[in-house]
């Protein structure tokens, strides 16, 4: 029996079809070896992340599977002098969680985030003011913020904290909204894309499910496939190899998703040139 730690930062309903994509791949892979899993969810609250993973190692697990980077340095904090391997999904820097026991897939970013910009100045001609909503917990996020230049930074600490930092943006009135990638935003999303239409305020993120719950636009990697992809490494832990013989992986080619009905409804027109190998909702 094998059993895996999933280190979520954030619930369960939000990471329900990463959760799902990893386990259906890891099992295919093993179909020979019974493999339990463990669940531990901060709900969006990174100073939860470093008793979770403690409770999972405490659990005997064989690997800790953590997404995004501070569930990934708490991870690798708790695994210290432990036979336990960690594989991260959603990392931007590895570096920021470099250990000999640590391996897994990481974002292609800042660069994604540079391209954020370029599309939403595809969208908006002669585009002056973005605001950037970022999670001050996440230490890859300033990185982020340094490549793109030029915005107007937003701050969040927790959940709690996100109406303060909406509050803010929609004060300072800018003409566009760039959300990092994060998966205490991601749990947040609805209060996001809400606050996106209601004030008439194009925004772009991270992550497809925005778009197709009523955001405007995305651009960033399927993030089940990601989720296949740290389960292909977890199954070679499993069978033997060193997490220090796997390279770290680089998430396969992002994609762009574009919503015409929210566009219409906050009066931004798309054009051909915007819409150019990019996936279109209705």
């Amino acid at each position: 029996m094998a059993t895996i730690g999933n280190l979520w930062g954030g619930n369960m309903s939000d990471v329900s079809r990463f959760r799902e994509a990893f386990q259906l791949r890891l099992r295919d892979l093993d179909k020979e070896r019974d493999i339990a899993f463990a669940d531990r969810y901060a709900e969006g609250y990174a100073n939860r992340l470093p008793g979770l993973a403690t409770d999972l190692v405490s659990g005997n697990v064989n690997v800790i599977v953590a997404s995004a980077t501070p569930a990934a340095r708490a991870a690798r904090d708790a695994t210290r002098g432990k036979d336990i391997a960690v594989v991260f999904a959603a990392v931007g820097e590895p570096s920021l969680v470099a250990a000999t026991n640590v391996t897994g897939v990481r974002l292609l970013e800042p660069e994604s985030s540079r391209e954020r910009l370029n599309i939403l100045r595809e969208v908006i001609p002669n585009l002056k003011t973005v605001a950037a909503l970022w999670n001050e917990a996440n230490p890859v996020h300033t990185t982020y913020l340094e490549q793109m230049g030029g915005v107007k930074d937003f701050k969040v600490q927790d959940p709690n904290d996100l109406d303060r930092a909406l509050d803010a943006i929609r004060q300072q009135r800018p003409e566009a909204l760039v959300v990092l990638p994060d998966l205490m935003f991601h749990s947040q999303r609805s209060r996001i894309i809400t606050f996106a239409a209601t004030n008439r305020l194009p925004a772009i993120y991270s992550q497809r499910s925005y778009v197709e719950e009523g955001g405007l636009m995305s651009y960033g990697p399927s993030y089940t496939e990601m989720f296949r992809q740290a389960a292909n490494l977890v199954s070679k832990i499993l069978n033997g190899t060193a997490p220090s013989q796997l390279p770290i992986q680089d998430v396969r080619s992002p994609e762009r998703v574009i919503n015409l009905n929210a566009a219409a409804q906050i009066g931004v027109r798309i054009s051909k040139e915007a819409l150019a190998g990019a996936t279109v909702i209705n």
